[in-house]
């Protein structure tokens, strides 16, 4: 698997309207064959204007495909707009999935 991890700071008051965006977008990447496994989005517990998102593609080939699409351009671009300065990125080779026995997501 291959992904990124994004990191951003939301502007003030855009939180509600940024997670129906994101969820919007996540719905429509899956349901398109694009080699998209997951998508994730956690807010910093410290700070609730502090978005995290995680991605996981099938592999390192669909991640760029993806990523050279101009629909995913235009995608980030709406997305941006919601944040109040440039996201961090850090793209990733995961090694594994790893999950205690009976853990569920909340």
């Amino acid at each position: 698997m291959f992904g990124t991890i994004m990191r951003a700071r939301l502007k003030p008051g855009r939180r509600d309207e940024f997670e129906k965006y994101f969820r919007e977008v996540s719905d429509e990447y899956e349901d398109a064959g694009r080699g998209l496994i997951s998508s994730e989005i956690a807010f910093e517990d410290k700070d609730p204007d502090r978005v995290v998102v995680i991605v996981h593609f099938r592999d390192r080939d669909s991640y760029f495909r993806n990523a050279d699409d101009p629909q995913t351009n235009a995608d980030y671009q709406k997305m941006v707009e919601y944040f109040d300065g440039p996201p961090e990125w850090i793209d990733l080779n995961y090694a594994g999935r790893f999950a205690t026995e009976g853990a569920t997501a909340s």
